[in-house]
C-alpha cells in the first residue's frame, strides 16, 4: 500500500494505475474510519483493479458554528483499515496541498444541494462538491464509492458529475448498522450510551414508515406525522427534519412510489447532529 501526501505524486501515481489498463475506485473519506468505511472499500475492490482512498477532513464542509478543530483524527488507525482492505493507495494531503494560499475556486450545485442538509447547513454542499472535483481531477477514477447513509450527498455528486461532464460512475453501498440498528458514522461513535438508547428511536421509526408503507399507507403527510411523533417521544431527540423525498432529484414527494420515495430523517442527539434514511 502506497501513502501519498501530494498533489503531483498522487497524479502520478494514478497515471501509472491507468496506463495498466485497470479500472481506479476512489473512496473519499473525512478519516475516523469505522465498518461503513470498510464496506466502501469492499465494494470498490470488487468494482475497480485499484483502489485510491483519500482521507481529508475538508474544512469547506464545516459551518461557521462547526470546528473543524474538533473532528476526530485517527491516522494511524485508519491506515490499519486501509492495510487490512488491501488498498492500493491512501491519499492524505495536508489543507495548504488542496487549499494553497490565495484558493478562491469553489464548486456548486445548485438543486440537489438546496433542501435537507442545505437548508441547516447552507454551505456544508460547496464543500462537498469542491474537495468531489479536486479528487476526481487529480485521481481521474472511474467509479466513486459512496455511501448510502449520506444518500444526499451521492445525489449531489451524481449531479454534478452528469453536469460538469466527469465521465465517473458513482456507486451507492448500503448503509452498515451497529448491533442496536444505528448507522455506522464517525458522530455515532462519540455518542455516550445514554445517548445511544435515545438514538435508536430513529431507527425504530424508520422501521415504523417501512410496516406502514407495506401495509399499503401512501400518504407521506401521514408518514412524516407518525415518524415526527414517534421520535418526538425521546427527551434528548430533536428533529432537525423529517421528509419523504425522490431517490435521485431529493425533492420532497406528495405521495410514496414505493421504491422511489425516500425517508430522510436529521436530528440532534443533545448536540450531535445524526442523520439517517431508508428507501421506501
Amino acid at each position: 500500500m502506497q501513502k501519498i501526501a501530494t498533489v503531483s505524486e498522487m497524479r502520478q501515481i494514478a497515471r501509472e494505475l491507468r496506463a495498466k489498463g485497470g479500472r481506479i475506485a476512489l473512496v473519499p473519506t473525512m478519516g475516523a474510519l469505522h465498518a461503513g468505511h470498510a464496506a466502501l472499500i469492499q465494494e470498490a475492490r470488487k468494482s475497480a483493479d485499484a483502489v485510491v482512498v483519500s482521507i481529508f477532513v475538508n474544512p469547506l464542509q464545516f459551518g461557521p458554528s462547526e470546528d473543524v478543530a474538533s473532528y476526530p483524527r485517527t491516522p494511524e488507525a485508519d491506515l490499519g483499515v486501509c492495510t487490512d482492505a488491501q488498498v492500493d493507495v491512501v491519499f492524505l494531503p495536508t489543507v495548504e496541498e488542496i487549499y494553497p494560499r490565495g484558493y478562491s475556486s469553489y464548486v456548486t450545485e445548485e438543486a440537489y444541494s438546496k433542501p435537507l442538509c442545505g437548508v441547516s447547513r447552507p454551505s456544508h454542499f460547496r464543500g462537498v462538491t469542491t474537495i468531489l472535483a479536486k479528487l476526481m481531477n487529480i485521481v481521474r477514477p472511474d467509479c466513486l464509492v459512496m455511501g448510502q447513509k449520506d444518500v444526499q450527498q451521492a445525489a449531489v455528486a451524481r449531479k454534478m458529475i452528469a453536469d460538469l461532464q466527469f465521465g465517473v460512475d458513482v456507486v451507492l453501498v448500503p448503509t452498515v448498522r451497529e448491533a442496536d440498528g444505528l448507522a455506522c458514522g464517525v458522530r455515532t461513535r462519540g455518542l455516550t450510551a445514554s445517548q445511544r438508547q435515545e438514538a435508536t428511536v430513529v431507527q425504530q421509526a424508520l422501521a415504523k414508515a417501512k410496516e406502514m408503507v407495506d401495509s399499503g399507507v401512501r400518504s407521506t403527510d401521514r408518514l412524516i406525522a407518525e415518524v415526527t411523533h414517534i421520535i418526538g417521544q425521546r427527551r434528548r431527540v430533536r428533529v432537525i427534519y423529517v421528509s419523504i423525498v425522490d431517490s435521485v432529484t431529493m425533492e420532497a414527494m406528495r405521495e410514496i412510489v414505493p421504491g422511489k420515495s425516500l425517508l430522510m430523517i436529521a436530528v440532534w442527539v443533545d448536540e450531535v447532529r445524526l442523520v439517517d434514511n431508508l428507501v421506501l
